[in-house]
This record gives structure tokens, C-alpha cells and sequence, in this order.
């Protein structure tokens, strides 16, 4: 093989392992709003589970070293996730499941150390 071909590979390579990694930091990110996923509703849940689903399943758009399509799925998903949770706090004014129970006292905050 010549030098280029060598070249060609490893920058494949490190291209595929990109993708690979950032498949997974977004399914673990999807993965932590399932706690949410009660107060979400039913298209919180399809949102949810079909992202993981598609990135699981053997059968894909692209091949499988190319994840560029999961990537799609996943980053949609939680984009989908995240407006359902910033709609549900607004409109309800509420606590969603997982949150801690009082907002932090802005008073102890902001307090200057002296």
C-alpha cells in the first residue's frame, strides 16, 4: 500500500471513531432525561425510546462505521426532549420529577466573601 492509501485510512479511521464517540455522548445525554420522562407525556416517551431504538437497531441509513444518521436521531431527540421540558416548566410552573425540590436562595449566592 502506498503512503496516500495509509494516509486516507487513518484519517477514516479517526473520522469514524469521532462519530463513535459523539453517537455515545449523545445517547448517554438522551439517556439521563429518562428520568424526566414521566412528565413528559406520551410524545416524550416515542421521542425517547424511538431515538434509542434507531441507534441500536441493526438496520440504518448509512452503514454502520458511519454514524452520522444515529448522531441526527439522537441530537433531534433531545433537542425534541428539551423543548417538551422547558415548555412543561413554563406552563405548569412546576417541579418536574428529578429537579431539587427548592431553587437555590439567590440571597446566599450572590453573598460577597470578604
Amino acid at each position: 500500500m502506498s503512503r496516500q492509501a495509509w494516509v486516507l485510512v487513518v484519517v477514516a479511521g479517526i473520522l469514524a471513531l469521532a462519530t463513535l464517540v459523539g453517537a455515545v455522548v449523545l445517547a448517554v445525554r438522551v439517556v439521563r432525561t429518562r428520568r424526566m420522562l414521566t412528565g413528559l407525556g406520551a410524545g416524550g416517551k416515542v421521542a425517547f425510546y424511538g431515538a434509542l431504538i434507531y441507534t441500536i437497531f441493526p438496520v440504518d441509513v448509512l452503514p454502520d462505521p458511519i454514524y452520522l444518521d444515529d448522531m441526527g436521531v439522537l441530537a433531534a431527540a433531545l433537542i425534541y426532549l428539551t423543548r417538551l421540558v422547558h415548555q412543561r416548566r413554563g406552563a405548569a410552573g412546576r417541579q418536574l420529577p428529578g429537579q431539587p425540590d427548592a431553587p437555590p436562595n439567590p440571597e446566599r449566592v450572590r453573598r460577597r466573601v470578604r
